[in-house]
């Protein structure tokens, strides 16, 4: 007699809990332990429940731009404030705009204060600009000749050496060596591309004057310096970088295709330069960022430069390439402060550039997230700054967690009145839910800058309902099929494809409707969906993971298994109907008899 054929096991199979118990299992070990080795074991608050610093910022005025304080300017630089302190948008920093010039920052406590005043406040103007002379920062002082013509410099120091290592000279009467330095400034001036200064009205008439009197006896291997020329080489004598007014003022309202003056470190002491007009900008730059250079072992910032940029740049240091020092280079100029002056020797065309200076870890980051976010289209100054106490929020926060307590004790009730044993099941997956919630929220906060705000806790909150309502869909299904005359261990399996196609989709809209709220607002909404969509995700794994394995489980237990009247099961109770059986015949069916054989 042939074995019978072994049968397909059927969809509804008990699969392995076990498994699925130990995956959640391991989940909780370690976003437990990774808080605690982090020292993240709360998580981090928003200001209205910490606290924490406002920051007012005040739009200026610009020489020639009085139409510049508008409301886009405004809302592109509030746009761009955002990106920077907040990073991915969850570290509840609050940026808004108050009346016609004034932008509203709001820090959390826990944030880098400092650091988060140097992103808000800085403009983060980049301009990569040729030099054409530079200097030590101190001005020098002017020499004093009796009458008669200035002797000139046997050693030449009236000009600024390449390093920056001389002092340059400020003479009342223009020595040979002045002379040589305005004329290789006029020179660089009239290149391509560098438009010269124009000489102010008292200048031109010295100029008609001049032209109208003829010299005394002109001195052929002297010639006259351009007026405009002279004022800017000395103004650039005449430069004291290691005052922090005359730092600031430095090269101030000037267009980016006008010829500046600047200051900036040269190493532990200032220099001062003389840049030609901006041939490459910020906008030009794609991508930057603070990285260590593993042979100096020093941070630098590196760039990326659009299309457009990287041939403009491969431009400017093609013409650098060819001149002599410092000529042959090209200074990075960061809101009108040189951070370096690197000299070319062949045309770049990588599209690629560094930034080195002496930075930080911090610095180095710090520079590279304002470049990739770019420039404020204003200038700001700090209004006033105000701390910001927690006493409002606490109160308010106090009242929503009285408030989510009462909601969560009547879910309770109900679950235990109505679903009695399979109460149990829900309050464990509940706790498993906010043990996980918890975990996550606390490294959020010092992975992302996730802050947690009276809105988050809301959606907290509102997540206990979408939660509970996941096991009410899945025990539903189960009593169905137990009305449906079934015991309980097929009915547990059998309950589950249907319910959960309806978790799914249920959790699906929830996630959806979170995601485009996060996306369309601002502010503290985002983290009311933010917090919304991570419990809607967290409630997918706890269903799947933990609450179907332990339903699993209990169904092979006496208690639940003969529906015990405490169990929420119990058959009677649900109105079940009797098993359906087929209806089998008692005996082989006889043959039918041939009637010649009768």
């Amino acid at each position: 007699m042939a074995a019978p054929k072994k049968g397909r096991r059927p969809t509804g199979a008990q699969g392995r809990p076990g498994r699925a118990l130990a995956i959640i299992l391991i989940a909780m070990v370690a976003l437990t332990a990774g808080m605690f080795l982090t020292k993240q074991t709360t998580p981090r608050l928003g200001i209205d429940l910490a606290g924490g610093t406002s920051i007012t910022l005040k739009a200026k005025s610009e020489p020639g731009k009085p139409d510049a304080i508008n409301e886009t300017n405004m809302n592109t630089a509030v746009g761009i404030i955002d990106r920077r302190v907040n990073g991915l948008g969850v570290s509840e920093a609050e940026v808004q705009t108050q009346g016609r010039d004034h932008i509203i920052v709001n820090i959390p406590k826990g944030v880098n204060e400092q650091q988060a005043r140097e992103q808000v406040g800085t403009t983060a103007q980049l301009y990569f600009r040729p030099v054409l002379a530079v200097a030590d920062g101190a001005p020098a002082a002017p020499e004093t000749k009796p009458s008669g013509s200035p002797t000139p410099s046997a050693s030449g120091s009236g000009a600024p050496k390449a390093e920056g290592s001389g002092k340059p000279s400020a003479p009342a009467t223009p020595s040979s060596s002045a002379t040589s330095q305005g004329r290789a400034l006029s020179e660089a001036l009239k290149a391509p591309g560098t438009p010269t200064p124009s000489p102010s009205a008292s200048e031109s008439k010295k100029a008609d004057d001049k032209a109208t009197t003829p010299p005394a006896t002109p001195a052929p291997s002297a010639p006259p310096v351009d007026p405009a020329v002279a004022d800017l080489q000395a103004k650039f004598a005449a430069l004291d970088c290691t005052k922090e007014d005359q730092r600031a003022a430095a090269g101030k309202g000037a267009k980016p295709e006008d010829p500046v003056l600047a200051c900036g470190q040269r190493g532990t002491t200032w220099g001062k330069w003389v840049l030609g007009p901006a041939q490459v900008n910020g906008q030009d730059v794609k991508d930057a960022k603070g990285v260590i250079d593993q042979q100096r072992g020093q941070w630098i910032v590196t760039m990326q430069f659009t299309d457009k940029g990287a041939d403009k740049f491969a431009k400017i240091t093609g013409e650098l390439a060819t001149k002599q020092s410092p000529q042959n280079q090209f200074a990075i100029v960061l809101d009108g402060k040189v951070i370096s002056d690197p000299s070319v020797s062949q045309a770049l065309t990588g599209g690629n550039a560094e930034i080195s200076g002496g930075f930080t870890q911090q610095s180095a980051q710090d520079l590279g997230n304002m470049l990739s976010y770019g420039a404020l289209p204003l200038s700001f100054s700090e209004d006033s700054v105000t701390t910001v106490t927690a006493a409002l929020g606490g109160e308010q926060l106090k009242a929503g967690l009285i408030a989510g307590a009462i909601g969560l004790l009547l879910v309770v009730i109900y679950l235990v009145v109505y679903y009695r044993g399979l109460a149990f099941i829900a309050i464990v997956s509940l706790m498993v839910s906010a043990v996980l919630t918890y975990t996550i929220m606390s490294l959020l906060g010092k992975g992302i800058g996730f802050a947690l705000n009276l809105p988050a806790v809301c959606g907290a909150i509102v997540a206990i309902g979408i939660t509970a309502d996941s096991f009410i869909v899945y025990f539903e299904r189960v009593r169905d099929e137990i009305r449906e005359g079934r015991t309980l261990r097929p009915a547990v399996e059998r309950a589950w494809p249907r319910a959960r196609r309806t978790i799914l989709v249920s959790d699906f809209v929830s996630f959806l409707a979170a995601a485009v709220l996060f996306i369309v607002t601002v502010g503290k909404v985002q983290g009311f969906a933010f917090t919304l969509g991570l419990t809607t995700l967290l409630d997918v794994v706890v269903v799947f993971l933990f609450t179907k394995p332990i339903m699993t489980l209990m169904a092979r237990t006496k208690f639940f298994s003969s529906g015990h009247p405490w169990s929420g099961l119990d058959p009677k109770r649900l109105g079940a109907k009797p098993p359906l059986r087929r209806s089998r015949s008692t005996g082989p069916v006889p043959a039918p008899v041939d009637a010649k054989e009768a």
